[in-house]
This record gives C-alpha cells, sequence and structure tokens, in this order.
C-alpha cells in the first residue's frame, strides 16, 4: 500500500477589512501571532503620509506632491514581527501618526486616487510569500482581490466609539467621546461613498459581527476561518493513496 507524504499547509494571504475602531488591527495582530503569520495594518501607510504631509505642510490638494511622500515612508517589524512600526528617514514615528490631526485628515488623503496607486503595488509586494494577515478597507476588494480568505469585520458605530473612547481613556459620558462618535460616522461616510475603492465588504468575504463579543472570541473565530482554509486547500491537494 502507497503511503501518501505528510501534508503540508499553505501558508495564505488573508484580506482582514472593516470600518475604522473595527478591531482590524487588534484581532488581525493576535490572530496572525497565534498562526504564526505576519501582520500588515494598511493603514499605517496611509496614517504616515498623512503625518508626512501636515509636518511637511503638503497640501493634500496636491496630488503630485503627496504621491511623492510615498518613498519616504516605510513600515519595519516590531519586537514580535508585526509590520507596525512607522519610519520615516529612518526615524520612528509611530505614535506620531495616531494622533487626533492624522485622525481628521487620513479619510481625504486615503480618497486620492494618485496616492492609493502608489502604495498598492507595495502593499501587493508583501503578501506575494504567503503567510500574512493584511488588514485594511479595500484589501479583499482592490488590494487582494484573489487573496485565499476574505474577512469583513462588522460592528456598530456607537460601539467602534465606545472601543476607541477606551483606548483614549477618555469618559464614557465627556466631550471626547461624542467628538470620536461624531468622526466615526463621518468617516464612514466618506469611507463608503469615495469614488475611489470605497470601503465594503468583498462579495465573497465572511463576515465577522464583533458587537458584544469579546477580543479573544474574536480572535478565535479568525483564526479558526484560516485553520478551515488551510485544511481545505491541504485535502485539496494532497495525494491520494492506492490500496493493494
Amino acid at each position: 500500500m502507497d503511503i501518501a507524504p505528510p501534508t503540508t499547509r499553505r501558508r495564505l494571504v488573508v484580506a482582514l477589512d472593516g470600518p475604522g475602531s473595527s478591531g482590524k488591527s487588534s484581532v488581525g495582530a493576535a490572530a496572525a501571532l497565534d498562526v504564526g503569520y505576519r501582520f500588515c495594518d494598511t493603514g499605517l501607510l496611509y496614517r504616515a503620509v498623512t503625518w508626512l504631509a501636515i509636518s511637511r505642510r503638503v497640501s493634500i490638494s496636491n496630488p503630485r506632491e503627496m504621491r511623492g511622500l510615498v518613498d519616504e515612508v516605510e513600515l519595519a517589524p516590531d519586537d514580535r514581527g508585526r509590520l507596525a512600526r512607522v519610519l520615516v528617514d529612518g526615524v520612528d514615528h509611530t505614535d506620531d501618526v495616531r494622533g487626533p490631526a492624522v485622525d481628521a485628515a487620513v479619510s481625504a488623503v486615503s480618497a486620492i486616487p494618485e496616492l492609493r496607486s502608489a502604495l498598492l503595488a507595495r502593499q501587493r509586494d508583501l503578501a506575494l510569500t504567503g503567510g500574512i494577515v493584511m488588514a485594511g478597507r479595500d484589501i479583499g476588494t482592490v488590494v487582494l482581490p484573489e487573496a485565499d480568505l476574505k474577512l469583513y469585520l462588522e460592528a456598530s458605530v456607537e460601539e467602534r466609539a465606545r472601543r476607541r473612547t477606551e483606548e483614549r481613556a477618555h469618559r464614557p459620558d465627556g466631550p471626547e467621546a461624542t467628538a470620536i462618535l461624531d468622526a466615526l460616522r463621518r468617516r464612514d461616510e466618506l469611507d463608503s461613498t469615495r469614488a475611489v475603492a470605497p470601503l465594503r465588504a468583498a462579495p465573497d468575504a465572511r463576515i465577522i459581527s464583533t458587537d458584544g463579543n469579546r477580543f479573544e472570541d474574536t480572535v478565535d473565530a479568525v483564526v479558526g476561518a484560516i485553520r478551515d482554509v488551510e485544511a481545505r486547500l491541504a485535502a485539496e491537494t494532497e495525494p491520494s493513496g492506492t490500496g493493494g
């Protein structure tokens, strides 16, 4: 009797999309660590260019100058192997790109077609070798339409505002919380109605609702989806033994 060789699981390309504060970054990073994949939050690239434009006083209405900032931005691995550090000219600006000024401008910057085009090739290059969870707003629809697995995290805007308020240590009944909710609503509107790569779930994406879920439960759902596809692809490619 022939014995089939041990199965080697293929390392997938996983697209993880969703609106702001839906948990893409935290859930994606934890799930990637669990399955031994790399993690990339593509939103950091747009935040980095936005921060650089603000710092350099570059007008977002000048697409050529905005496009020129792309080559100065680099994502580097952190101490857990996630592509989560933002470098500009070799200097770490990870904390700077998460400030309120960037929050207010990043959606408009993300809508610049020339900028999205410039960042597209860079994002696709990161996925060439597989074994990656890539998070963003148009990964499954535009950046990696042929991804092995597409996931979309859903959560109400109120739940997402609560999470962001908690992350920033603001009072839930304070003015900052109201401002965060209003900002997320505006961002959702801009992202879902922009002409280029609007925010939406890919037709073949698995929808994961995170409203009321524990963080660990959402991570488990993502890990389970990855393992299911790994197992299915392994079964499809596994040589069948012959009896005798």
